[in-house]
């Protein structure tokens, strides 16, 4: 869609300030589309081509394909699934152009992964209800569901060599903004319940600013900013006009396959018989959260919902294997219909000739914000406390990582 010049400074402001383009009923009636997740005649090549990638080739095949025609491949190399070196993939890049009387550039490579597909198509038998009803609740399409596949195979300890963490592959910058807590002890992108609800507001922003769900996907991999700015500058909002003629050093190769990729794996997962007979999925995991009011140990809680320490840390990923305790405000993720209600520890137990007597006293908490200067040694003589009790609190290893303007929480007996 071209805009003129005035339309396109306002769109640009709008981009900026992150305000609805225009409804979700009014792009699709204006595109006269049954689905949010249109098949752009100019990428189909690219979506049969990954979804050969993603079903008929394995890790042990390198694919050397024409990058103008993906429908073009030249060769499928066996080179073991171990790396191969970027000097070898390079002689054979120029090998193969000269094979074929084509410019290098021309010529790309791209592994097999079908492995990797079946693992996460399995796996996310797993999450795909829950995370499909998420995004029903946020009203936004179901299928967005389906999106980890292309991001980790739903592997929710999957990681990148940039940092990106997760089954929904968050960066760190990126999570904090949506409200995922990332430190030392805890780190909510490993978690799929709390990385999903947060994948559904980025997911939702993308579409609020760019209007329609080919931009608002490509924009998870390649930032809504930068996306409006290409919109903005060719004056144009559709995704193939984009690939064709936006020119930037950091719009590549990735970034403009990323929407072919989703459509790919859309396809397989919902026809999934086809694709792979007989393919047996995980079953969905059944999960209640509870959200501690007040620090609890570990043990005390798996102790008390009929698990081992290793079963909890594997039900909450996002805790560090070594943590004592958990800190108050945490979203606990328990098998459901399992456990006492609540799970927090008892200030007092009961003894054997049935008095009660206190056993353990669980220690007030109050909140203090970290000032500039502040050590943990006088936070804890500020408000009676101890050092260990801070940082067992707040599941903080060293003294030496207080930041400031962490909020702490400071056990008061």
């Amino acid at each position: 869609m071209k805009h003129t010049a005035k339309t396109l400074v306002l769109f640009f402001l709008i981009c900026v300030t992150f305000s609805p383009v225009r409804t979700r009923a009014e792009t699709e009636n204006r595109s006269g589309l049954d689905t949010p997740f249109p098949v752009m005649p100019s990428l189909e090549k690219a979506v049969e081509f990954w979804k050969k990638i993603f079903v008929q080739y394995s890790l042990s095949q390198l694919v050397f394909f024409d990058s103008l025609d993906m429908s073009n491949i030249y060769e499928v190399v066996e080179v073991g699934e171990g790396n191969r070196p970027q000097s070898y993939i390079d002689a054979e890049r120029a090998r193969i152009a000269a094979d074929h009387r084509v410019a290098i550039d021309r010529v790309k490579a791209q592994r097999g992964i079908k492995e990797r597909m079946i693992g996460g198509l399995k796996r996310s038998g797993a999450y795909i209800q829950h995370v499909q009803q998420v995004f029903r609740n946020k009203h936004l399409p179901a299928e967005l569901g389906y999106l980890p596949l292309v991001e980790s195979c739903f592997d929710v300890n999957a990681g990148s060599n940039v940092g990106a963490t997760g089954m929904w592959q968050f960066m760190r910058t990126t999570g904090k903004r949506f409200r995922l807590r990332i430190d030392r002890a805890i780190d909510e992108r490993k978690d799929p319940w709390e990385s999903t609800r947060a994948a559904a507001e980025l997911l939702d922003e993308n579409y609020q600013v760019l209007g329609n769900w080919p931009l608002a996907l490509t924009a998870y991999n390649y930032g809504a900013g930068g996306l409006a700015r290409a919109v903005a500058e060719i004056q144009s909002d559709n995704l193939v006009e984009l690939i064709e003629h936006y020119q930037n050093p950091s719009w590549g190769f990735a970034a403009k396959n990323f929407y072919a990729e989703f459509l790919a794996v859309l396809d397989i997962a919902k026809n999934l018989d086809y694709y792979f007979p007989g393919l047996e999925l995980q079953p969905p995991v059944m999960m209640k959260e509870v959200q501690l009011k007040k620090a609890s140990s570990v043990a005390f809680i798996a102790r008390s919902n009929g698990l081992t320490a290793q079963q909890f840390f594997g039900w909450n990923p996002a805790l560090s294997p070594g943590m004592k305790t958990v800190p108050a405000g945490y979203r606990v993720k328990l098998p459901a219909g399992r456990g006492t209600e609540p799970i927090e520890e008892p200030v007092v137990q009961v003894a054997q000739n049935n008095k009660v007597r206190p056993q353990h006293v669980q220690p007030r908490v109050v909140r203090h914000r970290v000032q500039r200067g502040e050590t943990i040694m006088q936070i804890a003589r500020r408000y009676g406390s101890s050092v260990e009790r801070i940082l067992q609190a707040n599941g903080i290893r060293k003294a030496d990582l207080l930041q400031v303007g962490m909020t702490l929480l400071v056990p008061k007996l």
